[in-house]
């Protein structure tokens, strides 16, 4: 198990590396960088961008010195080489770079998003789990049953409608035509102002709908690999032998069906769990004007924020290798039987 351990953190290096190199060569090639982005925006701002007929033309008619003064600013002025060298150094000091336009570390920007991504991340894992497990044992000691073939059309219409049609379909009807929830953020403008209790009764009542509109997709893929799991052993030889002992259904279930069942579910835990923390969804953050790190992640890819972007990307590749790997691990936790070699 050790070497097995050691081996898989071995291979995180490449595979860490591998990425990032496909991304920073990638991003030598997509026109309209930070240099392109800043003199676009100081134009703008003198009031050149915005006149009728005009039209944005790179650097031309920028000084020379001065556009060399630019590059400099973002580490252009050196070959492609070097400032890849540099972000690895950077890199392997957990040191994740400034960003261009933010005038913030990016570190400082993924603390400040990630209260919104953990607050909708966190309820909707549980949320899902809680239910979607008790439905799929449910579904499958029902098996074939009008309960069953009910709740499997209505997981699976829930799977196939895309999570932002609903977020709009929730907005219209509860949040302008019944007016019962809040059109947008996680906090009313007087949270500062509220008692404790009123604290929570807010934000709960700001996070309804956009967790509703996360959540309901994500109950079909556990809800029916918890069935399919459940029938899977309820139909093997140990469960007959241990109902031709006399014990009870429940007995049978719980006690002997439940552990062995349940192992693509733990296993899969860990890497849900932690994506809780740090998945950020782009359309329902948007949709409900929450500024969370799907929505930090896509400004950056549009304005050029190289820091940014790479910085989060290889905070979360980091994060996802290593939950890889507790989720192998998870196999061997639960089913003993299971051996690496």
């Amino acid at each position: 198990m050790l070497s097995y351990i050691a081996k898989r953190l071995l291979l995180i290096l490449p595979t860490l590396l591998g990425v990032l190199l496909v991304t920073f060569a990638v991003i030598q090639f997509v026109p309209g960088g930070p240099v392109e982005q800043y003199l676009a925006e100081a134009r703008h701002a003198a009031g050149r961008g915005g006149v009728e007929g005009m039209s944005y033309r790179g650097d031309q008619g920028v000084d020379p010195r001065r556009l060399q003064q630019i590059k400099a600013l973002y580490g252009f002025d050196k070959p492609a080489h070097e400032r890849l060298l540099q972000m690895l150094g950077q890199f392997a000091r957990f040191d994740l770079g400034q960003s261009f336009f933010q005038n913030k570390d990016v570190w400082s920007l993924i603390k400040e998003k990630l209260p919104v991504s953990v607050s909708l991340g966190l309820w909707s894992f549980f949320i899902s789990y809680l239910v979607a497990v008790p439905l799929g044992v449910a579904k499958a000691v029902r098996a074939g049953s009008r309960f069953d073939l009910v709740t499997t059309l209505l997981v699976l219409t829930g799977y196939a409608i895309p999570g932002f049609v609903l977020g709009v379909a929730l907005l219209v009807i509860f949040g302008g035509q019944l007016q019962w929830f809040p059109l947008r953020g996680l906090t009313s403008a007087h949270w500062d102002d509220l008692s404790w209790g009123a604290r929570v009764a807010d934000y709960l009542w700001h996070i309804t709908l956009p967790v509703t509109a996360m959540v309901l997709g994500s109950f079909a893929t556990t809800a029916m690999l918890t069935k399919n799991a459940f029938l899977e052993e309820i139909r093997k030889q140990y469960v007959l032998t241990a109902r031709a002992k006399g014990l009870s259904e429940r007995q049978v279930l719980y006690r002997h069906v439940f552990r062995n069942a349940l192992i693509p579910i733990v296993t899969g835990f860990p890497a849900a769990f932690i994506g809780a923390f740090f998945t950020g969804s782009l359309l329902i953050e948007t949709l409900f004007s929450l500024d969370g790190l799907g929505l930090l992640s896509y400004e950056s890819v549009i304005r050029r924020d190289y820091p940014v972007v790479l910085g989060t990307l290889y905070l979360f590749t980091l994060i996802g290798l290593l939950t890889k790997l507790v989720s192998d691990l998870c196999y061997v936790w639960v089913d003993p039987r299971v051996k690496f070699d």
